[in-house]
């Protein structure tokens, strides 16, 4: 069962396109015009052992503020197409991640019931020209079009940077295991026989 998908957004404001393979190496190829968020789905793919690749761009001069909330909408979209039906996935995900001083905690529930707590406070506005209120947007927009259940918590962290950091890894983390398949789970892993 091949996990890869394509998925083409574009709007006035944004144009975006990310290729997705739940079952690949970490390999990745990001350009979204936003260099903070090109690292950060960077991270992302290696910790989570997914292929990403992610071309986008849009009213930057403006602000980061659409490109960033529909990159989460993609990434949403192609991690819930590439998971399908939900047979046989580990369904849940955790993990506690450190970045020098600052520690995470992100935990998953493929549920499909879309729902975001986020427990973060940065300790600098800005990193460069990067808004780190953005990350909330993002995750908020993931949650959304994933229907994954999704707590961030920040257990604690001075440097912005680092906090950043910690969350998309343990994010990573958290979602490899989630999506993992393992054959004594059959069907879905729900009482009620659907996620």
């Amino acid at each position: 069962m091949a996990r890869k998908v394509k998925i083409r957004r574009k709007t006035k404001e944004t144009e975006i396109l990310v290729h997705l393979n739940l079952d690949g190496r970490g390999e990745s190829k990001i350009s979204t015009s936003i260099h903070f968020m090109d690292h950060m789905l960077t991270l992302f793919a290696r910790h989570s052992l997914v292929d990403l690749e992610v071309t986008g761009k849009g009213d930057t001069h403006i602000d980061d503020h659409h490109l960033v909330e529909d990159l989460g909408i993609c990434l949403g979209d192609a991690v819930r197409k590439a998971i399908g039906q939900k047979g046989g996935i580990e369904r849940y995900g955790s993990a506690i991640v450190p970045m020098d001083e600052s520690l995470c905690s992100v935990v998953i529930d493929i549920s499909g019931r879309p729902y975001l707590i986020y427990h973060v406070e940065f300790k600098s506005r800005k990193s460069s020209k990067f808004d780190f209120a953005l990350v909330k947007e993002f995750f908020k927009s993931f949650s959304d079009h994933s229907g994954i259940t999704l707590h961030i918590n920040l257990i604690y962290g001075n440097n912005s940077h680092h906090i950043a950091e910690a969350i998309f890894k343990a994010f990573a983390l958290a979602l490899r295991r989630a999506v993992t398949v393992h054959d004594r789970i059959k069907g879905v892993l729900s009482t009620k026989g659907s996620l």
